[in-house]
């Protein structure tokens, strides 16, 4: 499995956990009252903090536990990670027009702020997914 093909797994497992976490916090919390009026911004920003590190960590273990060979990149894997953030990239201005939309809306800044961190988690994903079959089942560049 080439280095790139994990890190892109490293990506979606990450943010998965990251995701399911933040989602625990913030709705485990929730009373009686409106979800939009629980707090929600210190478990976005420690779990995407813990994300990012976990990641960092992560991305560095496999390239220390790599052999030699399997670290450079070649063309192919270059064409595969520039087509996996373009597919990605498609949720991230999906969130931002929703995140646009939600603000003129006068909605509350938690579902502006969720809707945003959605499609972040969204674009990661779809990101990675993308680059993983790509290495699977062969790519094609256009």
């Amino acid at each position: 499995m080439a280095v790139e093909e994990k890190r892109a797994w490293i990506m979606i497992v990450v943010t998965v956990v990251s995701y399911a976490v933040y989602l625990a916090l913030v709705l485990g919390r929730s009373g009686d009252g409106p979800i939009s009026a629980e707090p929600y911004v210190a478990a976005l920003l420690w779990t995407v903090g813990s994300a990012i590190v976990a990641s960092i960590v992560l991305h560095i273990a496999v390239a220390l536990l790599s052999p030699e060979e399997g670290r450079t990149k070649d063309q192919r894997d270059r064409e595969i990670h520039h087509f996996g953030d373009h597919v990605g990239q498609a949720f991230v201005a999906i969130g931002g027009v929703a995140g646009l939309v939600l603000a003129m809306a006068e909605a509350d800044q938690f579902w502006i702020a969720n809707a945003l961190y959605l499609a972040f988690v969204l674009s990661a994903l779809l990101g990675s997914m993308a680059k993983i079959s790509a290495y699977r089942t062969g790519f094609q560049p256009w």
